[in-house]
This record gives structure tokens, sequence and C-alpha cells, in this order.
């Protein structure tokens, strides 16, 4: 069973710093089918993506290395991508295993680059309301 269409391509917002990041609606993202269709076209993942976990890793780990030609979204040396996950709630509702296998897989993307002498790149951003709105809300301190 295949799981909603991917809604409009997610945006990619350039932040201070290098800091890159892309929005994405985590309902879309409820089976493996919808996962991979959905990260390979936010990301620009190339033809040959193997649409498992092990490619998923490989792709973002190359997220400041244009020439490995694994993504169309870049950040610079020492840049950080946040993948902002909008309607999280639904993707940990109805696909906790998914949920937990992209938390895992951006932490073991984070803990290969060290090893390897590079910063690491990647960060999830958990939206359960919804599109993020561009206002900041009030709060009291």
């Amino acid at each position: 069973m295949r799981g909603p269409e991917p809604g409009p391509t997610p945006q990619h917002l350039p932040g201070p710093g290098g800091h890159v990041a892309v929005r994405i609606d985590a309902r879309t993202l409820c089976d493996w089918y919808g996962f991979h269709d959905s990260f390979a076209r936010a990301m620009g993942f190339p033809d040959f993506y193997g649409r498992n976990m092990d490619a998923w890793i490989d792709c973002m780990t190359s997220l400041d290395a244009p020439d490995d030609g694994l993504t169309a979204v870049h950040v610079p040396p020492g840049g950080m991508l946040t993948l902002v996950l909008e309607n999280h709630a639904a993707l940990r509702a109805a696909a906790p295993d998914i949920d937990q296998a992209l938390a895992d897989c951006t932490a073991f993307v984070n803990w290969r680059r060290p090893v390897a002498g590079e910063a690491p790149v990647l960060s999830l951003c958990y939206d359960s309301r919804g599109s993020i709105q561009q206002e900041r809300p009030d709060h009291d301190l």
C-alpha cells in the first residue's frame, strides 16, 4: 500500500553561515516507497539511487561534496542541512519504524563524517503543527 502522493517540491531555504533547510511533508514518508520517492525528489538524488537506507546514508553524507554527484542540494564545507519534517506526528503515528530509521540513519551520517575527519552535516527538525509559520510566535519569558 502506497502512502499519499508526494506534495510540491520541498522548499530549500538558505540560511546564515552555510545552513540550509529543506522542508518535507512527513505524511509522504509513511511507507518506504513514499520515503525514498520524497527524498530522491527533495534532495535531487541521482537516477541510480538504490532506494534503501544504505544508499540514503551515502547520498546524505555527501551534502558538502557536489563533485560526488549524489545530491542536487548542497551545503558549503562546515555547513549544515536541516531536514524540517512538517506534520511529523503523522509519520510517528503511522510508521514508527520509518521514523526511527530516519533518526538512526541521520545519526549514522553524522557519526561517520568525524571518523573521516569531516564535520557533521545533517540535522532533523520535527514540526507536528503542519506547515511552519514564517513569523515567530510571541512567548512570555
